[in-house]
């Protein structure tokens, strides 16, 4: 796999690109307790995202690993998940806003911290998309990266303290050219008093074509139905 690109996200770090499609996407965290808040939008036509509903409906499921799938609302796979260390990628808890932030961890500011402050995810994420031609109104369900994030029999969410160990990774392989936006910040689950200050690196390489055998399209029927949506869509453009 040729190495393309890489970058280590800092504690409280955003980040935001266009990535064509058949690539991977590797993750991994330096050390234990990391989270990267994640968006995906069509590279083209920034109307169709990641659809959090249809993802989980289709799949059977409430958290994402290897085999599974990133479906956009048009019915097309965006990426799939083909390597993880960990089993479970936290799908139901959304991200951080300045409010819980403050109550969680004290309230700071750039002005008096500079680099230092306390920055939420749907901060972050505002200002990504501001700068890709959205804003907060393209503000949608996110996939929180190295998190889980499970429900007791009284329906209670509850964020798992010891999943994500140092050196943990997943990988994504982008079926569709996305634009992707990314947070490390805090899953608002996380009963961590202080604020998280874990670093993760992402690292881009160019993937192997996608055949008949990959362990994605055959997850499950309804996998291989959107994988041949965004081949349709690729083979008319």
């Amino acid at each position: 796999m040729k190495m393309i690109w890489s970058i280590v996200m800092e504690p409280g770090g955003k980040w935001s690109g266009r990535i064509s499609r058949g690539k991977l996407l590797r993750f991994t965290a330096i050390d234990a307790g990391a989270n990267v808040s994640l968006l995906l939008y069509h590279a083209h036509d920034l109307t169709e995202r990641y659809n959090m509903p249809d993802t989980l409906k289709a799949q059977y499921t409430s958290h994402l690993s290897t085999g599974n799938t990133l479906m956009s609302d048009n019915g097309r796979v965006m990426a799939s998940i083909v390597s993880d260390d960990l089993g479970w990628h936290d799908t139901i808890s959304s991200y951080t806003s300045r409010a819980m932030t403050n109550a969680k961890y004290g309230s700071t500011n750039y002005q008096e911290l500079r680099n230092d402050w306390h920055r939420s995810g749907q901060e972050n994420f505002a200002v990504e998309l501001i700068r890709n031609g959205l804003g907060v109104r393209d503000l949608m369900p996110n996939v929180n990266l190295f998190s889980k994030v499970i429900c007791d029999e009284n329906g209670s969410m509850h964020h798992v303290a010891e999943h994500c160990y140092a050196g943990a990774s997943v990988t994504l392989r982008t079926e569709m050219d996305v634009l992707l936006v990314l947070s490390n910040t805090p899953n608002p689950l996380d009963a961590r008093s202080a604020y998280p200050s874990v670093p993760v690196k992402m690292e881009v390489l160019q993937a192997e074509p996608v055949d008949d055998q990959d362990v994605c399209v055959n997850h499950r029927s309804e996998n291989r139905r959107a994988f041949e949506n965004t081949w349709s869509f690729y083979g008319l453009i």
